[in-house]
């Protein structure tokens, strides 16, 4: 497997960046590309372990190992092809996976581990440079239909799979484009969006139906949409955002995430008509939650020509090496700075917010915050504030990039369909079913606000239980098979 002696040889590299005053300039993506020469050397890491623990770090069970070898031999329609087999959209996990199958890599035991991500981004990138990605339109139709409500990762693994044995899938979304929050929630310089418009132009040749601007419980009774299909699939996310409960919040100023980031990439996008636009420009910026999408606001902020961006995280400051409570192979919490850390931020960790300050306008002019620690009394963790450490912060737009909190329940509602105590739809973990018959859930409105590869492996996971219910058995693959299409 690879070169036997590869991880001995050569060092962890993975592809670089533009520098900060040019990256920041616009929203392109902004790695360098790697050569040839420096991927399969990459590859050649792989260190051909007994068990390769990556396959179980990976929520898709890719075949890592296999396709690493590959690269370093140079096969690259054969890596692309193994890629494939087990993950339909490896053009966004490539991107944008915090890569829990690297944490897992044998070789990180005591070493740096092999740059599986960048790997996998270079495979499928010259897949579809050699045009190697083509459509596969199933040849014969089961007379079945699918609805699909949702169009992010889980939606679009889910409708992929289940086109591909023969049914009949249309994909309702509600935005104006296909994507979900890898549209409107990823900002471009992480992703340009070409990448969604090329995979989903592959899914319609496939015969995947997409009906955008279609709002499920809106426009569409989510019962009248069950009584049209012979099953449904909710795929719709976790997208009732995190509130912050502190006096002032309801300031001009204060503004969710998730309403900043999706009008920043609709404006990339050409979008005029924007409504009332949230801008970053000449304001002193605070960024409140430390996590991805507080991120990408700060990356998003310093390109929109912020005066200053301030960054809080209700936790501690996390470790650079692993906790020890933490050990190989399990997701160590520890610190990580992305490349929008990098670009012009200032961070601070175990900071709360208690109160957001107005002026006579009601617009933001500030915010007080206390320093906190965690102190643990009768088993648990509590949050402590630490008295004396009170202090004032000048602010004109703070960002809340707090997680979600759950489900939007009107689809479930509408469909009789159960929540669980976490407001998230309730399904099989089993079959994926809910308490509806003919009625699936996958992805983050299953499981809560999680990972993209999470997504994708719960829309895989979910087309085989909903293929099954319509035909009595499934070819479809389960985690770490190679496809198996019926048809």
């Amino acid at each position: 497997m690879g070169k036997i002696t590869g991880f001995l040889e050569f060092e962890r590299e993975i592809e670089g960046y533009q520098p900060v005053k040019d990256r920041i300039k616009g929203y392109k993506e902004f790695t360098v590309e790697m050569p040839e020469g420096k991927l399969k050397n990459q590859g050649a890491r792989c260190m051909d372990c007994g068990i390769p623990f990556c396959h179980s770090g990976c929520p898709l069970g890719n075949l890592i190992p296999d396709f690493n070898d590959a690269v370093y031999r140079g096969r690259w329609k054969k890596a692309a092809d193994i890629l494939h087999s087990t993950n339909n959209f490896p053009e966004f996990t490539g991107r944008l996976c915090p890569a829990p199958c690297e944490e897992a890599c044998v070789l990180g035991i005591n070493e740096n581990p092999v740059t599986i991500e960048n790997i996998e981004k270079n495979i499928v990138e010259q897949a579809f440079q050699n045009d190697w990605i083509k459509p596969n339109p199933p040849k014969e139709r089961t007379g079945k239909t699918v609805a699909v409500i949702g169009s992010g990762p889980a939606g679009l693994a889910t409708a992929q799979q289940l086109n591909r044995v023969g049914h009949l899938v249309t994909v309702f979304e509600r935005d104006e484009k296909v994507g979900g929050l890898l549209r409107y929630g990823i900002p471009d310089f992480k992703m340009e969006k070409y990448v969604i418009d090329r995979r989903v132009a592959i899914l319609e040749k496939e015969g995947i139906i997409f009906k955008t601007n279609t709002h499920i419980g809106k426009e569409i009774k989510a019962d009248t949409l069950k009584a049209d299909f012979d099953a449904v699939v909710l795929c719709t996310g976790a997208t009732v955002r995190r509130n912050l409960p502190v006096k002032g919040a309801d300031l001009k100023g204060v503004v969710q995430a998730m309403d900043f980031l999706p009008q920043n990439n609709r404006r990339v996008d050409g979008i005029k008509d924007l409504g009332e636009e949230i801008l970053a420009t000449e304001k002193d910026v605070i960024v409140i939650g430390g996590g991805d999408t507080g991120s990408d606001c700060i990356g998003t902020s310093v390109r929109q020509g912020a005066t200053s961006v301030t960054n809080f995280e209700i936790m501690g400051k996390g470790t650079i090496d692993r906790p020890a409570h933490q050990p190989w192979p399990f997701w160590p919490m520890r610190l990580r700075t992305s490349s929008s850390h990098q670009e012009g931020v200032t961070r601070n960790w175990s900071i709360s917010t208690k109160e957001f300050l107005g002026d006579k306008n009601g617009n933001l002019k500030g915010l007080i915050t206390t320093e906190v620690e965690w102190v643990k009394e009768n088993g648990r963790f509590t949050l402590k504030e630490i008295l004396g450490t009170e202090k004032e912060w000048k602010c004109e737009l703070a960002l809340l990039a707090l997680g979600f909190t759950g489900s939007e329940p009107t689809i479930a509602e509408q469909l009789g369909v159960d929540m669980d105590a976490r407001t998230n739809i309730k399904a099989s973990e089993q079959n994926y079913a809910t308490n509806v018959k003919g009625v699936f859930a996958a992805g983050d409105t299953r499981r809560g606000q999680s990972l993209i590869v999470w997504a994708i492996a719960e829309g895989r996971q979910a087309a085989y239980h909903v293929d099954a219910y319509l035909m009595g058995s499934s070819n479809l693959p389960l985690k770490g098979e190679g496809d198996l299409p019926r048809v």
